[in-house]
């Protein structure tokens, strides 16, 4: 960093207050009360120290928003900062965000649990032994970005771009890492996506070119979940309000679930399938829409690419619409009640009724899958792909009360300069295997490396466990140590966690109160932004502090990724010789670093529709509306944006081509968007009419997908059932085998993330294995009793809980549960135990096996010593191998297990892995891809969605 901070520019000045604040969307009041101070009160605003009771101590404060990292919604916070101390007191919900509208879970305020956790990491870390061995001594920024910077530099002039990856969990923001690795020119992105949502993406992708939905569940009649989506899912706390109060208007809820979750319970139906069997439900349900014709025939024949699934399936009938009507439903007889319920082991009539209901939904059925099915089942993108099917047979797609795409209702504004696309392509994230993976195969990287695929010089994790959180985590330890692999491990993280105690520098990053991002969801029929900020930094900044840097206000020397990526990326290119130092300079003082207000003062000036009109009606610049806000509504009451006329400019050499997509020229050299296809704008209609459309090929919504045609797959170009590896066929229960479900959530824990939130480990702090009373009864076990659950590749002990709340056949083991760490100095000893990891069996056996549970301890935070609870529970993913499903690379999370009371010698939360029976395990789910390219030599279709996208040349493999 420099030594002195560089002349702040003056930022433009807004004209004279025109108007009043507004109202916000979470404000509430009645008679002298109201639930949050006003915003005039924000920057100078006191209460009575409740502490000091019965005295009347007066403390002032600076509110200052910002947005939550604790799960992926993206809630509105608002940090109470001590004027005197420029401490944070406090933490709540932002009125003021159009999501959250003011109220957040338990997670949002356990933020300050985070920002006080004793045993947070304060200041850069080096390995001094091996990795793994705990050893560490404390080293200057200046030392750690140098080192990095010149790895890096040394691999882009050496042209091994495919050596530098960032990896990433939770990613927190929207666009920034793409940025800075698309300045770089390596196609370096990796991501957790497919151990969370390549499932269900792909299903959505297929039908129109977005990977996400967005419901509106408030305006719903119907609301069909298939999660324990009301308590966890994604957007948990802005889609609970909308469910609940789409119920208090009248809707209908229907929840498939195999456990009774917080969210079934709430359901005036709930069906709990046997895993795996969801689509076979859906698809009957879409079979008597169409038998009895209760469907949306314009919105059909307008939007279904009827004629290419005529064409495909049927060449000889007569190519009409009510043709197409006739066979698909003639298609589809076979998905009746009866043969789903036979595959999901539920009363006939209870799907009966739920067809019923999504029957009469008027073109309002909201409806949301995000992981659960499809995240769990080879051939689980089937579920969220028959799940539309019901949707546009309803007419609910993008209509008021029914379901859209994300992307109708999610912002991305890009920076000041946006990096030309590079030409590269990583087969260790995107190898020919999996041409149409969504997103990359992250979960096979540690098999790539040990098979040679390809090594890594500097790997960043961030946000990101995979040792503890994906499959198979001891291929991720064992290819972490070998340093040949991998030469360099950079964690960039506020706490430790398993995969930290493997990094060569340890770098401590700030929580949501301490750090910048912009980031935006799909939470509702809008579109918002919202701006995460260090708000003691803009606390400091108010009263008159000279920040230099976000370290000058955060604690000890902790920084924010930001700015570390705009320092690393000048160390890289320090005279700007390889075009990468030109996207960090400031768009304000030509050849000067960017500093980071200047960054988002340029964003909100230049790529925020509406919001420097919002803030000069307040007097305000728009960097000082964020800075007051937190949050900026760009849109309201977005719906049907497909029949979105399109513009001049759009039409502006646009033309047809047989199917009626609009497209403009695009070479070789040219970058596909994000989603969708390049060149491609829209679609002409039957009318004449020039709409957007969708994402697609096509531009239609695609019953039929010659892409799935095109890539080898046809026989699964339609919406369709694939029975799942943990088919009730392929289990026998009366030998002892159960379906494991690993993937429920708590809604008060984080992933991995809550290691340092004492309250919210307070709160949940057990690990049982859920288990039918039939079951337990079959196996002669009770609760608390310890059993061995064996896997394909080794096997784990539980501690067994017998409930009703979960179907006959089923067992589940929730996520979050069984943190450890291998040296007592290494944090989170609030959830974590000491283990021993061993080789009882040779070097390919591993043994995991806890020395001690949580316990009380010192610390500057009282409360430790007050730890009550001991159980850390069973780090079941260890014992699972790698499942990749072959069409959308999702990991395959159920289990196959074959369950038996625990062995003489087996202690609770003991995990053995045989590493052999792990390759083995890789190598039988890897032949079930179909390595192949696309009619022009693509490695992939080029209208999925794909980080860094990189020019359309690199796509076709070079000969």
């Amino acid at each position: 960093m420099t030594d002195t901070a560089p002349a702040r520019p003056a930022e433009h000045t807004a004209p004279a207050a025109q108007a009043a604040p507004p109202t916000l969307p979470g404000e509430r009041r009645h008679e002298h009360l109201r639930n949050y101070p006003p915003v005039s009160e924000w920057d100078h605003h006191v209460q009575y120290d409740a502490k000091a009771h019965p005295r009347k101590v007066a403390r002032s404060y600076m509110l200052v928003p910002t947005t939550c990292f604790n799960c992926e919604s993206a809630c509105g916070l608002l940090a109470y900062v001590d004027k005197d101390d420029l401490s944070i007191k406090k933490v709540e919900g932002n009125p003021a965000h159009p999501g959250s509208r003011g109220r957040n879970c338990a997670k949002g305020p356990a933020t300050i649990n985070q920002v006080n956790d004793p045993e947070r990491i304060l200041a850069p870390l080096r390995r001094t032994g091996t990795r793994g061995g705990g050893q560490w001594e404390q080293v200057s920024w200046d030392v750690a970005l140098d080192d990095i910077a010149g790895r890096i530099r040394a691999a882009i002039i050496d042209e091994r771009h495919e050596e530098v990856m960032y990896h990433v969990g939770r990613p927190g923001e929207d666009g920034f890492a793409e940025r800075f690795l698309a300045a770089w020119k390596v196609d370096g992105h990796n991501s957790h996506t497919n151990v969370c949502s390549s499932g269900a993406r792909f299903g959505m992708t297929l039908w129109g070119g977005y990977d996400r939905p967005s419901p509106d569940h408030a305006n719903a009649k119907v609301i069909l979940l298939l999660s324990s989506h009301l308590e966890t899912g994604h957007y948990f706390n802005p889609h609970a309000q909308r469910i609940m109060e789409g119920k208090q208007d009248g809707a209908k809820l229907a929840v498939m679930d195999p456990r009774m979750s917080n969210t079934a319970s709430h359901a005036d139906l709930w069906l709990a399938p046997w895993p795996g069997s969801e689509a076979a439900i859906l698809l009957a349900i879409a079979s008597q829409l169409l038998r009895t014709r209760q469907i949306d025939e314009p919105f059909l024949r307008r939007w279904f690419n009827w004629q290419t699934y005529l064409s495909e399936r049927h060449p000889d009938a007569e190519p009409t619409f009510e043709s197409f009507l006739d066979r698909l439903e003639a298609d589809y007889a076979g998905y009746t009640v009866e043969f789903a319920a036979e595959e999901a082991q539920v009363p006939a009539e209870r799907i009966a009724e739920l067809a019923r209901i999504v029957a009469q939904c008027d073109h309002r059925l909201s409806a949301h899958v995000w992981r659960s099915a499809c995240a769990g089942n080879l051939g689980g993108w089937q579920v969220a792909r028959a799940l539309w099917f019901v949707l546009a047979l309803t007419g609910s797609i993008g209509t008021v009360g029914g379901t859209s795409p994300n992307g109708w209702n999610k912002f991305i504004p890009h920076g000041p300069t946006v990096p030309e696309a590079h030409d590269h392509w990583n087969e260790l994230s995107w190898p020919v295997e999996y041409p149409m993976a969504c997103n990359e195969m992250s979960i096979l990287l540690p098999h790539f490396l040990e098979e040679g695929r390809g090594r890594l010089e500097v790997y960043f994790s961030r946000v990101f466990n995979p040792i503890w959180t994906f499959p198979d985590g001891f291929s991720w330890m064992r290819a972490l140590t070998d340093t040949d692999k991998v030469g360099l491990h950079v964690a960039l993280t506020p706490n430790w966690s398993e995969t930290a105690e493997f990094a060569d520098y340890v770098l401590p990053m700030g929580h949501s109160t301490e750090r910048h991002d912009t980031h935006s969801y799909e939470t509702h029929a809008g579109k918002w932004l919202g701006f995460r900020q260090p708000v003691q930094r803009v606390a400091m900044e108010k009263l008159g502090h000279v920040v230099e840097d976000t370290r000058d206000a955060n604690p000890g020397q902790v920084w924010e990724e930001n700015e570390f990526w705009f320092e690393l990326s000048w160390r890289i290119d320090p005279d700007g010789s390889l075009g990468i130092r030109e996207h960090f300079e400031s768009p304000y003082r030509p050849g000067e670093k960017v500093t980071v207000d200047e960054y988002y003062r340029w964003v909100f000036e230049n790529r925020v529709p509406g919001l420097p009109d919002k803030a000069a009606a307040e007097g305000l610049t728009p960097l000082q509306y964020m800075r007051r806000y937190g949050v900026v509504e760009v849109a309201t009451d977005l719906y049907r944006q497909d029949e979105r006329a399109l513009t001049g400019a759009e039409l502006d050499g646009a033309e047809p081509d047989a199917q009626g997509v609009l497209r403009k020229p695009a070479d070789l050299d040219s970058t596909p968007p994000l989603f969708g296809e390049a060149g491609s704008v829209g679609v002409r209609h039957d009318d004449g009419t020039a709409t957007a459309g969708w994402l697609t090929p096509s531009r239609k919504l695609e019953v039929y997908s010659a892409t799935m045609r095109d890539w080898g797959w046809e026989e699964h170009a339609t919406p369709g059932y694939i029975r799942s590896h943990v088919s009730r066929r392929d289990v026998d229960l009366d030998a002892g085998d159960l379906v494991l479900v690993p993937t429920f959530r708590l809604p008060t824990l984080i992933h991995t993330r809550s290691g340092n939130a004492k309250y919210l480990n307070e709160i949940s702090n057990s690990h049982p294995l859920w288990l039918h009373s039939r079951d337990a009864a079959r196996h002669g076990v009770r609760t608390d009793d310890l059993v061995r659950l064996s896997t394909s590749i080794g096997y784990l002990v539980a501690r067994v809980w017998v409930t009703e709340g979960i179907r006959p056949g089923v067992c589940a083991l929730s996520h979050h549960m069984g943190r450890w760490r291998l040296h007592d100095q290494e944090g989170s000893r609030w959830v974590t135990g000491l283990v021993d990891i061993t080789h009882p069996d040779g070097e390919d056996s591993w043994l995991l096996r806890y020395r001690g549970g949580v316990e009380a301890f010192d610390s500057d935070d009282p409360d430790s010593s007050r730890i009550w609870w001991s159980d850390p529970g069973v780090h079941q993913n260890l014992a699972f191998g790698v499942q990749p499903d072959p069409w959308s690379g999702m990991h395959c999370w159920l289990q196959k297990v074959r369950m038996e009371k625990a062995h003489p010698g087996d202690r609770y939360g003991d995990v053995y892995v045989d590493a052999r029976r792990s390759a083995a395990a890789y190598r039988e789910w890897l032949a079930l891809a179909r390595p192949r390219l696309g009619p022009e030599g693509q490695r992939r279709p080029e209208f999925l969605m794909r980080p860094v996208t990189p020019k359309r040349r690199a796509f076709r493999v070079q000969q």
